[in-house]
């Protein structure tokens, strides 16, 4: 009886499980969906490089990150922004709400306003930089999170991310299963 190396062994186990060619392909054709939701302003718009809140807009009431990423020391985002968006009553530029509201902290700002495609993908598998989370975590972030969640509810006359939460889902999906390949 033969027995294989363990780095033998290791490395055919890793070629078992590495995607094939159609479903890399099938990944980066899904990561244009995936590249549609994070350039949305609902995404856009607290994930900025810069430690104020808005891509392209100044928020109200000079807002800034503060250490943990949800706002200034004496002024944290749930001091207008609540658990759920505000009733409709309250009008139209009432602050919008979902669960831990907040920015990015400022140490995994995870800044892609503007990214072209490329720089996109990997910001978002580099665990330095998106909260320490591998690929398994990213899909339950974006399919679970509350906060994530509110981009398809945003309340008032904000304008919902375009796609379907349930299909971006399958799309990030795809675009993990076929190893996060980025486009060129």
């Amino acid at each position: 009886m033969r027995f294989l190396s363990t780095a033998l062994l290791g490395s055919a186990l890793l070629a078992a499980c590495a995607p094939t060619p159609e479903e890399r392909a099938a990944g980066i054709a899904a990561f244009e969906t995936v590249e549609i939701v994070f350039q949305h302003p609902r995404c856009a718009n607290c994930h900025v490089p810069g430690d104020a809140p808005g891509a392209g807009w100044t928020h109200p009431m000079g807002v800034v990150r503060g250490p943990e990423g949800h706002g200034a020391p004496g002024l944290p985002c749930s001091t207008c922004h609540a658990e759920e968006n505000s009733p409709e009553s309250y009008g139209p530029s009432a602050p919008p709400g979902a669960p831990h509201w907040g920015l990015p902290p400022p140490d995994q700002k995870m800044a892609w306003f503007g990214l072209d495609r490329k720089a996109l993908c990997e910001i978002i598998q580099d665990e330095d930089r998106n909260g320490d989370r591998d690929l398994d975590d990213l899909v339950q972030h974006v399919s679970e999170d509350k906060l994530v969640l509110w981009g398809w509810d945003p309340g008032g006359t904000r304008a919902a991310i375009p796609v379907p939460h349930a299909e971006f889902v399958d799309k990030f999906r795809a675009w993990t299963d076929g190893g996060a390949p980025c486009p060129a």
